[in-house]
């Protein structure tokens, strides 16, 4: 059940026990992909895990804007801080949990979100009355997920089989060119670098000409699978006693 496009009446009808709540960003990715990848892709895994899964699922709307300072010499991007995401997102489950859905998934799109989203769902399952656990879902996509890049072959590919319509195609030539072939600049195990203009000069990291619509379709299989399975989980877990 997609929240957004259902009425009151049906949402308060609903046997879901469990929640989806996509979290993106606004970012640069580079000139072949829009600045709303990140959640397009996120949305995209929620959804096909919602429509899978064999229990009624409520998928909230998305997060759109995350921590993405690091783009932000690249026009278009929008960031927020840690404080706020990490507010926002113990609002929004809060808000979810008050109608019944107090088990929720933060399905994530954006490397950038992960330290704020494992920080706030530990703070709510111990202080709230909900439990929650973060998912990122090019973490779940098996031997794939070494070739994470940024605006690479994995996110340009889920877009390609998604979201068709996004993706420059006749600009993965342009894309590749200006691109990095690693996050960073580094010395050691030290990154020097703290913007991504530092070290690409387009904002791509990753060649997504190594991308194709097939590509996507097994990186949202797996991503997806793996989603349900964490659902599973989530269902049967008996969380500890909370604090105050």
């Amino acid at each position: 059940m997609e929240l957004t496009a259902e009425t009151w009446t049906d949402a308060a009808a609903s046997d879901a026990e469990v929640a989806l709540l996509p979290v993106g960003s606004t970012e640069q990715h580079g000139p072949h992909a829009p600045l709303g990848t990140d959640t397009l892709n996120a949305e995209a895994v929620a959804e096909a895990a919602a429509d899978r899964y064999d229990d009624p699922v409520v998928v909230a709307p998305a997060i759109p804007v995350g921590i993405a300072e690091e783009h932000r010499r690249f026009a278009g991007t929008l960031w927020t801080s840690e404080s706020t995401l990490r507010s926002y997102v113990r609002d929004v489950v809060g808000s979810l949990a008050s109608h019944g859905w107090d088990r929720v998934v933060v399905v994530n799109g954006h490397g950038g979100n992960i330290a704020a989203l494992r920080e706030v769902t530990a703070r709510i399952v111990r202080h709230d009355d909900a439990y929650a656990v973060p998912f990122t879902w090019f973490d779940e996509v098996g031997e794939h997920t070494s070739e994470m890049g940024h605006a690479g072959p994995l996110e340009t590919a889920l877009l390609r089989h998604a979201n068709p319509e996004t993706v420059h195609e006749d600009r993965l030539d342009e894309a590749a060119e200006g691109g990095s072939d690693r996050w960073g600049d580094w010395q050691g195990r030290v990154n020097l670098a703290v913007d991504s203009d530092e070290f690409t000069e387009n904002g791509v990291v990753g060649d997504p000409r190594d991308s194709s619509e097939e590509l996507g379709a097994e990186l949202l299989e797996l991503s997806a699978g793996a989603l349900c399975d964490l659902l599973d989980a989530v269902q049967e877990r008996d969380p500890a006693p909370r604090g105050e």
